[in-house]
């Protein structure tokens, strides 16, 4: 039973691992946007502040809480007797369901920057895009896109 329990707990870990953090990085860009004219504005870096991306459900499988539950459910299954061992199973199932969707949101957390621009027109944005390239107040940068699929680019 435990080497069950051991298998089970790595292909958990394994499919956690799974998510694509990738989309809100201003250098990935989806199959939809490859090929389509994009606009592009320029301006300059006016603030970036560190903040946390919590993906929603397009990154959310329930696998965590799946695989919680069947964790938790075996883990109380191997205590108690009879109805003692029913009631640590369902304990442990219920516990271990909570906890896989803690772990699974905790995973769909990406590092990410609030950037501040003033473009050259005078207009002040704020782009909210992975942490994956450094920017500091007066940089020169780009804005390709418009509305919810815009992104910052160094000029």
């Amino acid at each position: 039973m435990k080497r069950y329990l051991a298998v089970a707990a790595v292909g958990i870990l394994t499919l956690g691992g799974c998510a694509n953090s990738d989309i809100y990085s201003g250098n990935t860009y989806t199959g939809n946007q490859a090929k389509t004219a994009r606009n592009v504005t320029y301006g300059t870096v006016t603030g970036v502040r560190p903040v946390t991306i919590q993906a929603g459900n397009e990154n959310n499988s329930g696998l965590g809480g799946i695989g919680g539950a069947v964790l938790g459910g075996l883990l109380g299954n191997q205590f108690g007797g009879g109805s003692g061992r029913v009631l640590t199973t369902a304990v442990g199932g219920i516990g271990g369901a909570i906890a896989g969707s803690k772990v699974e949101d905790r995973v769909n957390q990406v590092s990410a920057y609030e950037i501040q621009v003033r473009t050259d027109s005078g207009q002040d944005i704020v782009v909210v895009q992975k942490a994956d390239t450094p920017y500091q107040p007066g940089q020169r940068v780009r804005l390709i896109g418009s509305g919810n699929s815009m992104s910052i680019a160094p000029e």
